[in-house]
């Protein structure tokens, strides 16, 4: 099927900030659009925000003069449901409580012709649900963009069971011709990226409930050594914590009270006391006008070593080999087990375990682990653990070295998997039983995860960049340390790991997961 004609009205009903933003791409596109919202001036006031967005854009000469008005006049005020009969596709953007959004399509059933496409941005309810008791709920799917609409460009193709294959097809096309990337997903809670986020925002909540480090050095540690754009805590302050609190909890609760989705007491804390992030001021970081943001934990500068011994393969931070050599430092290869000795300590890349296991398993007493980086060589920070066998001799050392590299240096506590392994290895679990699960293809997840929230990589091929073996040992590590059914592994990456060892090697490098 193709895409809808620009030819064909869309309607779109809600008037917020989601809804504006869609009637907005849609007008963008060719389409005439009305725009409705029960609420009386909610609707007009959409739409003057709209043009108010656009005019910044001819003021900033992004947008000639005439595009401007050309699109204004293709958004017109719906006075009521009954004025959208003429809709070849209608975007349903209202609360998100199911029984509403029910209604409201219950009316549409009757008033838009049988063949129109009814579609809702929900970002977490059953499409199944909302299509259930319609006459024709076979024309019923999810539409899900991402805030802002007009800026962002993944949309989520949802299919209830109900949904027509040539309904789902029309919008992928339509989505595309309107200049976004969409992915087909099933209607199970949360999709794609609501479902295979969770672990980003979960797993630095629990490192700072367990002090392994303050929020403003687990977010540091995660943009400046694992690419990503935002930490978690500054990503949670931007998104607001009572709606990011809110859909952690809506998909515990939708997966039966599954470990993996356990919200935390912690931003429970936070939206009881109405620290909300940016939108009221307070959350982790102090948003007021003039606060000065708090500083991550950096170690000192130390000298750097004169040279290294490195022992065995170093598998996903093999390149600090080269980078080492091209810092002027002597580097001696020798067999041996994924080990950086020099004077004062052993360093190792974390492999799930903490330090202080290692060295009760025969691992040198001044081990320091290291955190996985994106990209050694463009990473500006690393994070570096001590066993509580080692002495501050030890950490000073691994200072030493990495600050040679140009990286800055931040110690957390000994904790199983540090923060970026930890982190991956968790988001990568997450993508891979949600395809095993079929709620996607693994490319579709790659791609839901990097332009619907800018992830440096897709978990997936990230995963497999590392080594699956890798991210698996770090699974079955964290699970023994806690005892939690929150960290045990996919069946899909199992399969994966075995059938990888059946042929006696890893995946190459970039292949993404079947």
């Amino acid at each position: 099927m193709g895409a809808l004609a620009t030819a064909q009205l869309v309607a779109v009903i809600g008037a917020g900030a989601m809804g504006s933003g869609i009637a907005q791409v849609a007008a963008q596109a060719g389409h005439a659009v009305r725009l409705y919202d029960a609420l009386d001036g909610a609707a007009e006031k959409g739409r003057s925000g709209i043009l108010a967005g656009l005019d910044k854009l001819v003021a900033k000469g992004k947008l000639p003069a005439e595009e401007r008005d050309a699109l204004a006049a293709r958004i017109t005020v719906a006075p009521s449901l009954d004025a959208l009969a003429g809709a070849g596709l209608v975007v349903e953007a209202i609360v998100e409580k199911l029984e509403v959004k029910r209604q409201v399509f219950a009316a549409l059933d009757e008033i838009v012709a049988p063949d129109a496409i009814l579609a809702s941005n929900t970002s977490s309810l059953s499409i199944t649900a909302i299509a259930a008791g319609l006459k024709h709920p076979q024309r019923v799917a999810g539409l899900h963009f991402f805030n802002p609409a007009p800026v962002m460009k993944l949309v989520e193709i949802v299919a209830g069971l109900a949904s027509s294959r040539d309904v789902l097809d029309t919008l992928f096309a339509t989505a595309e011709a309107w200049g976004k990337v969409p992915v087909h997903a099933t209607s199970t809670p949360g999709f794609i990226v609501n479902r295979v986020a969770r672990p980003f925002y979960a797993e630095g909540l629990r490192l700072l409930e367990e002090r392994a480090a303050d929020a403003a050095t687990i977010d540091a540690v995660m943009r400046e050594a694992g690419g990503f754009r935002m930490g978690p805590f500054e990503l949670m302050d931007l998104i607001g914590h009572d709606v990011n609190f809110a859909v952690t909890s809506s998909v515990f609760q939708a997966y039966f009270c599954d470990p993996h989705y356990r919200p935390s007491l912690t931003q429970q804390e936070l939206v009881a006391a109405g620290w909300l992030g940016r939108k009221s001021g307070r959350g982790f970081y102090d948003h007021a006008a003039g606060a000065v943001p708090p500083a991550p934990a950096t170690l000192p500068a130390q000298p750097a070593p004169r040279a290294v011994t490195v022992e065995g393969d170093l598998g996903p931070a093999e390149s600090l080999v080269d980078l080492l050599a091209k810092a002027g430092i002597a580097v001696t290869r020798s067999a041996g087990a994924g080990l950086i000795r020099l004077e004062g300590a052993s360093l190792a890349l974390t492999d799930g375990r903490t330090a202080t296991q290692r060295v009760a398993s025969g691992t040198p007493a001044d081990l320091v682990l290291f955190d996985l980086a994106l990209d050694y060589g463009s990473a500006r920070r690393i994070a570096v653990a001590k066993a509580d066998q080692a002495g501050d001799t030890a950490l000073a050392a691994a200072a030493g070295l990495f600050q040679a590299l140009g990286k800055a240096v931040s110690a957390v506590d000994d904790v199983p998997g540090l923060v970026v392994l930890r982190t991956l290895a968790m988001l990568a679990n997450e993508a891979a039983e949600a395809a095993l699960m079929g709620v996607a293809s693994p490319a579709d997840i790659d791609r839901a995860m990097t332009f619907g929230v800018n992830y440096p990589r897709g978990p997936l091929t990230w995963a497999d960049q590392v080594g699956p073996a890798c991210i698996l040992a770090a699974l079955d590590a964290l699970q023994a340390a806690y005892g939690d059914d929150r960290y045990r592994a996919s069946q899909f990456l199992r399969r994966r790991v075995a059938a990888c060892r059946a042929l006696h090697a890893e995946p190459d490098a970039g292949a993404s997961i079947p």
